[in-house]
């Protein structure tokens, strides 16, 4: 006899649906809505249509701020991924006490909020009374992160290399850690080298791992606001002003909502489109294999 299907298990997940609907779904639809309406007043509204998608992609400050975000987003992704995964295999290797210490040490970057971040590097990095502002300073290299563009640059990437490594050496260490060492042996037996051994032993067994931390360091890089906000306020000039803050100041600082919400819709689906495209080449590449 066969048994009926009991779909009173769906009730257990409405509450989750009605959340997400609030929290995500509604609130994006309503930015859509006002995306393609001029808004003078309360009552007054005027449908638009594209008209303000067209006005954003055409706007050189907009192509400029997106360059700057790519070129973020590329270079923390080359810094962070090698140095995490580098840290994690020399703690594999020395697994111990205090590899215990350093995991714990690791860990106290990913729990400073991301405003005391960029206060702390504010303060560190000055070149009058901050420590590495100053030392930098002695050795005779020109260093004022509010003043010069190449300082800006270099602070933020070196204040976001040590609050976000962690968390890729974190999930690298479980990563490798899981490795049996029978792999090992048997790449000893097989006279693979260091880089062999990295190569077809731990990096596939990281696949997973790797993938988690490139789509979280991604969709994070971003969306970075708060920190080069506090740190350099987008300056000196526009040179450190990202697509967050530039969004902030059209929608909080103008309020411009029609435009601001178009720019929203358009960094949406922009951060969607990437994160879709390295997924799916990561899942591609691994069906290949």
């Amino acid at each position: 006899m066969q048994r009926r299907a009991d779909n009173r298990a769906w009730f257990a997940v409405a509450p989750v649906v009605v959340v997400v609907a609030f929290t995500a779904i509604v609130p994006l639809m309503t930015v859509v809505n006002y995306s393609v309406q001029d808004i003078f007043d309360v009552d007054t509204r005027l449908f638009i249509g594209f008209d303000f998608y067209r006005e954003t992609l055409r706007d050189p400050r907009f192509a400029q701020a997106l360059l700057r975000q790519l070129a973020f987003s590329a270079l923390v992704l080359a810094i962070e991924i090698p140095l995490g995964i580098w840290i994690a295999r020399a703690l594999v290797r020395n697994q111990g006490k205090s590899a215990t210490g350093f995991l714990i040490l690791l860990s106290v970057p990913l729990l400073v909020p991301w405003n005391v971040v960029g206060t702390i590097w504010q303060i560190y990095a000055r070149p009058d009374i901050g420590l590495l502002g100053a030392a930098v300073t002695a050795l005779g290299i020109p260093y004022n992160y509010a003043s010069n563009v190449l300082s800006a640059w270099v602070t933020l990437l070196a204040m976001d290399v040590w609050h976000w490594t962690s968390l890729v050496a974190l999930l690298s260490f479980a990563g490798l850690s899981a490795i049996s060492p029978a792999y090992y042996q048997a790449a000893t037996l097989d006279g693979a080298n260091a880089w062999q051994t990295f190569r077809h032993v731990e990096l596939p067994h990281l696949k997973a791992v790797l993938t988690i931390a490139v789509l979280l360091r991604l969709m994070d890089s971003l969306m970075i606001y708060t920190e080069p906000f506090v740190l350099t306020g987008g300056g000196p000039g526009n040179s450190t002003t990202f697509l967050s803050q530039y969004l902030t100041t059209m929608a909080v600082g103008q309020f411009d909502l029609g435009p601001a919400a178009a720019f929203s819709v358009l960094y949406f689906l922009m951060i969607l489109l990437l994160c879709w495209l390295f997924y799916t080449s990561v899942m591609r590449g691994g069906d290949d294999g």
